[in-house]
């Protein structure tokens, strides 16, 4: 009799499991919102496209599906074949994007980057993936396993917002300077046999991964190997480590209070005082700067770096220079405050580029674009620049300027120096020469010498790096 209640609460589970992805996505995504889902063939994804299908009729979404062809299986092509024709047969719009996995310590990790990096740049509000409570319940284990902090052990979402935040706290409208969609997983809830109750009840067609049974993957090792027997003591092992994940989702919020809290009004220009670090508990120094470090979109360091960090910007005497390497962002402490750089491979000392009159020059080796603004009376004389080749250069040593006509030369070292251009963007602040003067130099000015007068023809350079100087390359195109 039990058991004949047990099937019959199954098949009820699976029969509204539409309605529950419906009503979990209800208060998040807006009618007429883009969702593109992740979808890879599997069941799981198969099931989260029929459910979403089913939602949007009502709700007016936009759902399209992407697969991710990471060309690692002999049967990759023939899997996007297979996503295509389902997505066609619903009339769902539908992509297909290869991707390199590099190959190194973790394959897993490196197809997970390479997934999620062609999931950042879709245009839509939400790229939905069908991760569910027994894909939790590894990630958990997975995080516990690698020693990491109460976030990690967190473990995934319902919600990821887009870095830099997407969509405004309350949920309004979007942020319009940031691409990158939220991650949504509408299935974190729902356990794996509940999705395959679904897809039988539904007949459904799914393709099957020959890596899901290969246990040298991690994941696998725990799904096959470890988690059938931990079942067979704790039974509701799924449903109380979920739980167990979501009061660390709690505490791990509560920290990110604490550090927004001590860093209130410590955070300027995307610096961080170090003298906030310096009056707080080890702890608390640490939970800032963990949080500050995140704001910038630099991943968890280990506990060991992390340390690091904080005896080199605390401890280091006040003229030394401080760097500290976070994989692909530097740390360094400038002026009493922290800095995180992204990290960029440094310019040959030979480099050189020629000025042929374009408006703008878009230097990538330097990490922006130069604009040279005509003008009249302002500026760089044109008349004075015909006296020889111009060229962009960066710093050999031993360059001098005159800025102020009052004063006398004096080094560029000193001038940046005296101008509080960071160290770490000095080697890159474009220069330019006519023959073997130096007429301009980024974040100082220019010489004296060459100094526009009247209403004699002259350029404004101007230097900008990052979005900034994309930007100004989209505005105004080289000629």
């Amino acid at each position: 009799m039990a058991s004949s209640r047990k099937s019959s609460r199954s098949r009820t589970r699976a029969g509204d499991l539409a309605a529950r992805v419906a009503t979990q996505i209800g208060e998040i995504v807006r009618p007429s919102d883009r969702v593109v889902l992740g979808l890879s063939g599997g069941v799981d994804s198969v099931v989260l496209l029929d459910c979403l299908r089913r939602a949007a009729r009502g709700r007016r979404l936009r759902l399209s599906a992407l697969h991710v062809n990471h060309q690692l299986s002999p049967n990759a092509a023939r899997w996007a074949a297979f996503c295509r024709r389902l997505c066609g047969a619903h009339g769902i719009p539908f992509v297909s994007v290869k991707v390199k996995v590099a190959r190194g310590d973790s394959l897993e990790a490196a197809a997970r980057a390479a997934r999620y990096a062609v999931f950042a740049r879709q245009d839509c509000d939400f790229v939905a993936l069908a991760h569910h409570r027994d894909d939790q319940v590894e990630t958990l284990f997975l995080q516990l396993l690698r020693g990491a902090g109460v976030k990690g052990l967190a473990a995934m979402p319902l919600v990821r917002k887009a870095e830099g935040g997407r969509r405004k706290a309350n949920g309004a409208s979007p942020i319009t300077h940031h691409p990158s969609p939220a991650i949504l997983r509408p299935l974190l809830d729902v356990t794996r046999q509940e999705i395959l109750e679904y897809a039988k009840k539904r007949k459904l067609k799914w393709i099957e991964d020959e890596s899901n049974q290969d246990v040298y993957f991690q994941r696998n090792f725990l799904r096959h190997e470890i988690f059938p027997a931990i079942a067979r003591r704790f039974p509701a092992y799924r449903a109380t480590v979920a739980r167990s994940a979501r009061h660390l989702a709690e505490a791990a919020r509560l920290l990110e209070e604490v550090a927004a809290a001590d860093g209130a009004g410590q955070i300027e220009g995307g610096a961080l005082a170090v003298e906030a670090l310096r009056r707080l508990p080890p702890a608390r120094a640490r939970n800032l700067l963990r949080h500050f470090l995140a704001g910038h979109g630099v991943n968890p360091p280990g506990a060991g770096r992390l340390e690091e960090a904080l005896r080199q910007a605390l401890g280091a005497k006040q003229d030394a220079r401080v760097r500290v390497d976070l994989g692909g962002f530097e740390l360094h402490r400038f002026q009493g405050r922290l800095h995180v750089v992204q990290r960029v491979p440094p310019v040959c000392k030979d480099y050189a580029r020629r000025w042929r009159g374009e408006r703008t020059l878009a230097l990538p080796e330097l990490g922006g674009v130069l604009a040279m603004t005509p003008s009249r009376g302002q500026g760089v004389s044109l008349d004075r620049l015909r006296g020889g080749t111009v060229t962009i250069r960066v710093r050999r040593g031993g360059e001098r300027l005159q800025p102020d006509c009052h004063r006398p030369r004096r080094s560029l070292k000193n001038l940046l120096q005296e101008e509080r251009v960071p160290p770490w963007r000095r080697g890159h602040l474009p220069l330019i020469f006519c023959g073997e003067e130096l007429v301009w130099a980024g974040g100082v000015g220019m010489d004296c010498k060459y100094q526009a007068t009247g209403v004699e023809p002259s350029i404004r350079p101007a230097w900008s790096t990052g979005a900034e100087g994309v930007a100004a390359v989209t505005r105004r195109p080289a000629r």
